[in-house]
């Protein structure tokens, strides 16, 4: 199966351990990410089935229009690497607890980064008029002018630095640590992948953070000598813009309906957190923490209608399958809607 997009489903969730052959004290290199609630991870469509791609592509949001696959989240690419953003649960030891995930088990991990919306979300930095909260930011010195230029000029040049020092360390610790064998798709990937690291040392990657810095720098400056006491304030072309069938796709959702039997099956599966032996045979989510929480995942993927045009169109009359945590979910659907007809443990399904 190929994974869906993340923050429709939250109660999915995962483990990503980091192993030992990356590092030899896997603990320390998430050290300071407990900090951060949400962190980019970036991934392998391991499950594509054919590693052919094409320039257009359907979302099945569009209902069989085409458009560019580079405009898409598609898997199908030429180096079929994927994003997606998760919640942060928890660290421990070598391992990270997410939610809001959408990746399937076993999915190749590629790289982790933190994600912060002051780098990573345009929408933070056009607000006009901010609250700021007293956990998160320091109340503004009302006998100054707003900002400092001088002080947080050197602060965020100093920042820039560590933070591209920090990437090109990292990328060349991974090259130098890598010890797994990979097959000739994987192999082109990492030849792409030393590629984006050359371009990444390459002097123009440089000028260009020199240019955008100073950009920055003067935009402080012309706020600062309007003497008003707003907060920094990019203009309207920072404004983050999307396609509009995103937002309104021309497929609608549907609704979701679960049979007396589909009920009871989703019932009898324990909660993830709890430790004792099952009784009776009973069987067990590994991530769910209760029924209820498997009821909400079921809907958020069904709803949105996650199969393909072809299925739609051709293979209406037929049965449709996926899995939640450890349980295989058997539907069909209808028109405007999609029952839920049997829920049995992964391995069991009649």
């Amino acid at each position: 199966g190929t994974p869906r997009q993340p923050n429709i489903c939250s109660p999915s969730r995962a483990e990503l351990r980091i192993q030992q052959s990356v590092f030899n004290n896997p603990e320390h290199a998430l050290l300071g990410l407990d900090q951060y609630s949400h962190v980019w991870v970036i991934f392998l469509f391991h499950k594509n089935g054919h590693l052919s791609y094409k320039a257009k592509v359907k979302p099945p949001r569009l209902n069989g229009q085409r458009v560019g696959v580079y405009s898409t989240r598609s898997p199908h690419r030429p180096n079929a690497m994927g994003l997606t953003l998760a919640r942060l649960d928890k660290i421990e030891g070598d391992t990270l607890h997410l939610s809001d995930i959408d990746m399937i088990d076993g999915t190749p991990v590629l790289d982790i980064k933190p994600f912060i919306p002051e780098y990573d979300s345009p929408k933070v930095r056009i607000n006009p008029n901010p609250q700021p909260s007293d956990s998160q930011t320091e109340p503004l010195n009302k006998e100054t002018n707003v900002l400092d230029l001088s002080e947080d000029s050197d602060k965020e040049d100093d920042e820039d630095r560590n933070v591209v020092g920090d990437e090109r360390s990292l990328r060349l610790q991974n090259q130098s640590e890598t010890d797994v064998s990979f097959t000739n798709s994987a192999s082109e990937l990492c030849r792409v992948l030393e590629e984006v690291k050359t371009f990444v040392a390459q002097d123009d990657t440089s000028h260009h953070d020199y240019k955008c810095k100073k950009q920055v720098s003067e935009c402080k400056n012309a706020k600062s000598s309007s003497q008003t006491s707003d907060i920094l304030c990019y203009g309207e072309q920072d404004r983050a813009a999307i396609a509009s069938w995103i937002r309104d796709p021309p497929v609608s959702c549907l609704d979701v309906r679960f049979t007396p039997l589909a009920e009871e099956q989703l019932a009898q599966f324990l909660p993830a957190h709890l430790s004792e032996l099952c009784e009776d045979g009973r069987p067990r989510f590994k991530f769910l923490h209760s029924s209820d929480e498997a009821v909400a995942a079921i809907r958020g993927v069904l709803s949105a209608d996650p199969r393909s045009v072809y299925r739609r169109t051709r293979c209406r009359d037929k049965l449709f399958f996926f899995t939640i945590d450890t349980a295989d979910i058997t539907c069909w659907f209808g028109h405007g809607f999609v029952e839920v007809l049997q829920v049995r443990p992964v391995g069991q399904r009649e």
